[in-house]
């Protein structure tokens, strides 16, 4: 059995359920698939190093295998905080007004990749399976077949991916796309992102897409493919019948006594439209006085990317217009919205959730967004609560039960917001029951074969794609 070599810029080292700290999609996603498919997770540990020397540290918790190394100061401020966060990130989102062109962001970003493949390259055996991770690392397939590898090698992206008038913006995009060819499988959350990324490369790069979607270039066939990325279903739903989630949901019930509950959950980052949910919600207690005491907006976002201005200037605008709402609807004994900016354990959060009766799930663009999988998941299938989802979310062309809503239009998330709370129970019901479907049906272990059987080169039949082409 081929070992999984898993590469990310960040390693999250497998924890125990419930233990302190929240880890995001990615984390659970990962740590599942390792768990039943031997073999190591190589990234960055996230901490610095004065000088780079590429000593690996090795752990191994639970069957999985982590492998890190420690990156210099100007590594990260090039690397991560440059082109990865402040270039590719927003106009991956479609935010080219926030996107940044740096020479030296550009530099930094191909020195890591190397040092990325220099650092994982011993631990590679002839029939391992490399998956690599997302936006951070588009370029690393390219340069690991350049040091010999021969192995199938597949990327994941999950990210949205632009449109091809946005992507021409980013210098040297036909070198970093051209990079991309040199994987075995290139995977996206959506058919929308991936049919954006078939476009560029007929469009820009001349190449001719064969009708199963695969890309014939230098000689090699190309597996580029939606895999819509799902929850640790089973791992979730255990949880979520802990003490540890009874608790929590006990301990929201009672504070907001008898008050309805509606919930998000989000990073802090302007690609989850949080300054617009805030607005919607401040519209829907202004046009229903009579009900605006009756309803309370619990608001989880834990900080991220604090060293770069724009995300600090998010925070900033949340503390402004949560100050301006609060202070327009409070009295002495209530406040209608509850701002968080702390990550909780995971069975805390599905304690939060079932105790909402309103998931509020309203990013501006999303790769796929795993929270509002886990609010499905969380429901008492008796007495569900009612998913209000960005229709500019991944996961909105698989939840297609959910009220699915403009997140630019304030006026339309208030008015989904009315609507899900006059919501008859036998409609919330119905609408759970399929989305609780989806997310069963379509949870990280479908996700996870999905991706290693294209990435093992089989197609329906059973044959290689080499021996296809053959």
């Amino acid at each position: 059995m081929s070992r999984l070599i898993v590469i990310s810029n960040r390693v999250s080292v497998p924890k125990a359920a419930g233990a302190a700290g929240a880890q995001g999609g990615l984390a659970v996603a990962l740590n599942s698939a390792l768990r039943e498919h031997r073999g190591i997770w190589f990234g960055w540990s996230g901490q610095e190093t004065e000088t780079f020397t590429g000593h690996l540290n090795m752990q191994r918790i639970d069957d999985v295998t982590t492998a890190t190394i420690d990156l210099e100061p100007q590594d990260i401020d090039e690397y991560y905080n440059g082109y990865a966060n402040r270039t590719l990130w927003p106009l991956f989102h479609y935010r080219i007004d926030l996107t940044e062109y740096d020479r030296n962001f550009g530099e930094g970003y191909e020195r890591v990749n190397a040092r990325f493949a220099d650092s994982v390259l011993p631990l590679i055996e002839p029939d391992d399976l490399v998956w690599v991770h997302d936006y951070h690392l588009l370029p690393l397939g390219s340069l690991l077949r350049q040091k010999g590898v021969k192995n199938r090698i597949g990327l994941f992206l999950h990210t949205p991916w632009p449109p091809a008038r946005l992507l021409v913006s980013l210098p040297f995009h036909e070198r970093l796309v051209g990079s991309m060819l040199e994987y075995d499988v290139i995977g996206f959350q959506t058919t929308e992102w991936l049919g954006s990324f078939l476009h560029y490369v007929e469009k820009e790069m001349g190449l001719t897409i064969n009708e199963d979607g695969t890309i014939d270039y230098d000689g090699r066939r190309i597996v580029a493919r939606a895999f819509p990325i799902g929850i640790d279903y089973k791992e979730f739903v255990e949880g979520a019948e802990s003490d540890e989630a009874q608790e929590a949901y006990d301990h929201l019930k009672a504070s907001v006594r008898g008050r309805k509950m509606l919930i998000g959950v989000d990073r802090l980052d302007y690609s989850k439209g949080l300054g617009e949910r805030f607005e919607s919600f401040g519209r829907f207690l202004g046009d229903y006085p009579d009900i605006a005491s009756k309803v309370v907006l619990l608001q989880i976002a834990p900080p991220s990317r604090g060293d770069v201005a724009s995300y600090q200037q998010i925070r900033e605008d949340l503390e402004r217009k949560t100050g301006h709402i609060n202070g327009a609807h409070a009295d002495v004994a209530f406040v209608p919205i509850r701002y968080v900016n702390r990550g909780y354990p995971r069975r805390q959060l599905a304690g939060f959730y079932r105790a909402s009766d309103i998931g509020l799930v309203t990013p501006l663009r999303d790769g796929m967004n795993l929270v509002a999988k886990e609010y499905v998941a969380a429901q008492n299938p008796e007495y569900p609560g009612v998913l209000i989802l960005s229709q500019f979310a991944g996961a909105a062309l698989q939840l297609t039960d959910a009220l699915l809503v403009n997140p630019h239009s304030i006026d339309d998330v208030s008015e989904a917001i009315k609507q899900a709370l006059d919501m008859p129970l036998t409609e919330r019901r119905q609408r759970h029951e399929k989305l609780l479907a989806s997310v069963r049906d379509e949870d990280v272990v479908y996700w996870r074969d999905a991706f290693v059987k294209a990435l093992f080169g089989e197609n329906a039949n059973g044959n290689s794609a080499k021996e296809e082409l053959a």
